[in-house]
């Protein structure tokens, strides 16, 4: 239920547009102006990691985006995790999809012929989202970027209240979907705490109104607030839905946010270690997923990082999950590169050749066969299939990578009929 239109652009490019010199990064949860985001995004260029804010100052952010879309190499995109998934799969020609989020003007003209937006859902005005990029080796006063990233924020007040989700529940009955997928939750950050409260109850009441015999994939995205995290989990909404999709970032503030395995681990070092990734999956699975005692619906997890990607499936619900993880590092290789194939020249592969499969329980070694790139072992009822990613060494396009990967890797995956 999240839509808007993407301003892609160079983020130190941008930044000396404002008129802003080089400082020290600082890390704020809320951006209140445009120091704050000049620091916040240094601060996040130096760790070469993926960020995502609210600007609180609605005149300002409207003069940041107006700065942002009108300069010259700056590019506008569907954005939005609910758009991009659905402009993804869209690109099917034998999928038909309905968006339900706040569609402005020139979002509607952005979007693919086979997405249908209900009237209800329509705007007179965008909502624009700004995406502030580095690339790898890129340098602003003293901060050098490890990696190429982005730095995303925006002021996005009906994304934020989740406005069109009502529209979209009512509208499936009309439109009788094979697949329900969510996206945005993460928006309401920007909220008050009351008023998040009561919206993530009538979320609830809202998606536990979608017919039982339809999966539902959610799509987590960057947060900052452990209580909203820890409420999604914990007030019902991960027992409502059949399949989550999440980063890095996202599955350690998730086990940060309640206390799970390897939650005294502050951030990453380099690529997420195998054992500890599939620790938190299989704790999440054990904890919150579908049990022989939990009347949960949770059963699949598409965790994806920039080396590798692994889907966890608690046996028996999900089929044909080589080629979903496959089909999900392949679509992260050809975007990234904007090719319409994998070229082998443009990508080189930083996934570890040998990782062991847990750090808490006694652990398989596994080495890479190239023959064989998929990896599948087994964990008390639940399956992990492991693929390493074609990384893109020039990346064209960095932005809805993680909606691109769950959107193909839900394409190729078979729900068996429960």
């Amino acid at each position: 239920v999240n839509a808007c239109v993407d301003v892609v652009l160079s983020g130190v490019k941008l930044l000396e547009a404002l008129g802003l010199d080089p400082g020290d990064g600082k890390n704020h949860a809320v951006l209140n102006s445009s120091q704050d985001l000049k620091e916040a995004f240094t601060y996040f260029m130096q760790k070469g990691a993926a960020a995502e804010r609210f600007f609180s100052d609605a005149e300002s952010f409207h003069d940041i985006a107006q700065t942002a879309s009108e300069y010259p190499d700056a590019q506008l995109y569907v954005g939005g995790n609910a758009a991009l998934i659905g402009q993804k799969l869209a690109a099917n020609p034998e999928l038909k999809i309905l968006l339900c989020g706040p569609v402005g003007p020139k979002l509607h003209e952005l979007l693919d012929d086979n997405v249908v937006v209900p009237p209800e859902s329509m705007q007179e005005r965008d909502e624009f989202h700004l995406i502030l990029e580095y690339q790898a080796g890129e340098e602003w006063g003293q901060v050098k970027a490890p990696n190429a990233n982005r730095f995303i924020f925006s002021h996005d007040v009906s994304n934020g209240a989740l406005n069109m989700l009502e529209v979209f529940v009512s509208s499936l009955d009309e439109f009788q979907p094979d697949l329900v997928v969510l996206s945005g939750l993460h928006m309401m950050e920007g909220q008050s705490k009351e008023m998040r409260q009561r919206r993530l109850l009538e979320a609830v009441a809202s998606i536990s109104d979608i017919p039982t015999d339809i999966p539902i994939h959610l799509e987590l995205a960057s947060m900052t607030d452990q209580d909203l995290m820890s409420n999604i989990m914990h007030q019902q909404v991960f027992p409502l839905v059949n399949s989550i999709g999440l980063n890095e970032q996202e599955l350690l503030f998730l086990t940060q946010s309640a206390s799970g395995p390897h939650a005294s681990l502050t951030s990453w070092n380099g690529v997420p270690d195998v054992g500890v990734v599939s620790d938190i999956l299989f704790w999440i699975l054990k904890e919150h997923g579908r049990t022989t005692d939990r009347a949960s619906d949770l059963t699949r997890i598409h965790f994806h990082t920039l080396a590798y990607h692994i889907l966890a499936t608690v046996d028996g619900y999900w089929g044909n999950q080589i080629a979903a993880v496959a089909a999900g590092a392949r679509a992260a290789g050809m975007q990234a590169c904007a090719t319409e194939a994998i070229d082998t020249s443009k990508v080189f592969l930083k996934a570890p050749l040998e990782f062991v499969t847990s750090q808490t329980e006694t652990p398989s070694k596994i080495s890479l066969n190239p023959d064989e790139p998929v990896v599948h072992w087994h964990r008390e009822g639940i399956s992990f299939h492991f693929t390493p990613v074609l990384v893109c060494k020039d990346p064209v396009r960095t932005v809805g990578l993680g909606d691109a990967i769950s959107a193909e890797g839900l394409l190729y995956s078979e729900v068996y009929p429960q």
